[in-house]
């Protein structure tokens, strides 16, 4: 008989996850692995972590991006497929940088990637992401600096093509508020979005990856707005997702957006902690899981995230699967 159900998480290893839908209908996902950026490619969104990764790409060895490759995104721009990554050289913060590559061809698993280069945003940074919007394409990133306390803000440029950007990097949001300042630095990383009621949702993460309140943190603006105006920005003031201590579930964060097969349902896609950082599993480097759920709407528009799911509570699978 077909399991109508699932549970998380969906992969037990696989921090800053990244699920896209191909217009074929199936399924990518990314995760940090450190090393390489591999992907995984399901027909089904609940099946993804049931499938053999392939590497798609490995750094040629002590180059200047050949370190710390995290949080990979697979993007399709004009009909072509790209990667988004972070890496440096071994160094600090201040040689991070985000990466592009291109595909040859229209096969994300078999076909092969070319390096672009770096992105050339105005501060290093991480997590870098693009939006397409009214025929020109913006670059979103998470750049280092001080706000007030060290960390990282969510900027945003536009692009002339998928690797390069042109214009001032303009900062969108910062983190001044102490629910994104836990664990001892002050984060904005992430960015992600969402379009729904003429609006432009931008999903960030907040606090630091390690603490168990690292939680996700909302902005909006119309559609109508110019993206780069940083006033027409209207940030929630307290976070959108956050901790389920009593379902077992520390620092959900680093997400991303998907639909179900059929497209009549959003599914948020993020990675937890199973304990807490008091826990000795956690301080022993408990890995952080992926897991997905369904998340709906309230009735004034906005998206409502809810709680995360516990380990191992059964889930109906994505409608259309």
């Amino acid at each position: 008989m077909e399991q109508k159900t699932f549970s998380n998480p969906i992969l037990s290893n696989g921090a800053d996850p990244w699920i896209v839908r191909d217009p074929d209908g199936s399924y990518y996902m990314s995760v940090t692995l450190g090393d390489r950026i591999a992907l995984w490619h399901s027909q089904t969104l609940s099946g993804l972590g049931q499938v053999e990764a392939k590497t798609v790409w490995v750094p040629e060895p002590n180059g200047p991006f050949s370190r710390n490759l995290w949080a990979p995104e697979l993007h399709r721009i004009d009909g072509r497929w790209y990667i988004y990554y972070t890496a440096n050289d071994g160094g600090g913060d201040d040689t991070r940088r985000i990466c592009v590559l291109e595909l040859t061809g229209d096969d994300p698993i078999n076909g092969e990637w070319c390096f672009k280069g770096a992105v050339n945003t105005e501060v290093p940074g991480l997590d870098g992401t693009v939006l397409q919007h009214q025929g020109e394409l913006y670059f979103f990133y998470s750049g280092y600096g001080r706000f007030p306390d060290y960390g990282s803000a969510i900027y945003a440029a536009r692009m002339t093509n998928p690797w390069t950007l042109t214009g001032p990097n303009v900062l969108i949001t910062a983190p001044t508020a102490s629910w994104e300042k836990q664990g001892g630095m002050a984060i904005n990383e992430g960015p992600v979005f969402l379009r729904r009621n003429g609006w432009i949702f931008l999903v960030f993460s907040a606090s630091a990856t390690w603490s168990d309140d690292y939680c996700l943190g909302m902005t909006k603006i119309p559609e109508s707005a110019d993206l780069l105006d940083a006033k027409s920005w209207i940030k929630e003031e307290g976070p959108v997702f956050a901790k389920h201590p009593s379902a077992g579930v520390y620092a959900p964060g680093h997400n991303s957006f998907t639909v179900s097969p059929d497209g009549s349902e959003d599914w948020i896609v993020y990675h937890a902690y199973d304990y807490s950082e008091t826990n000795q599993q956690r301080s022993a480097g408990a890995p952080r899981s992926t897991r997905i759920q369904s998340f709906g709407w309230k009735s004034n528009g906005m998206p409502d995230f809810g709680i995360p799911t516990g380990v191992g509570i059964l889930i109906s699978r994505p409608a259309g699967e």
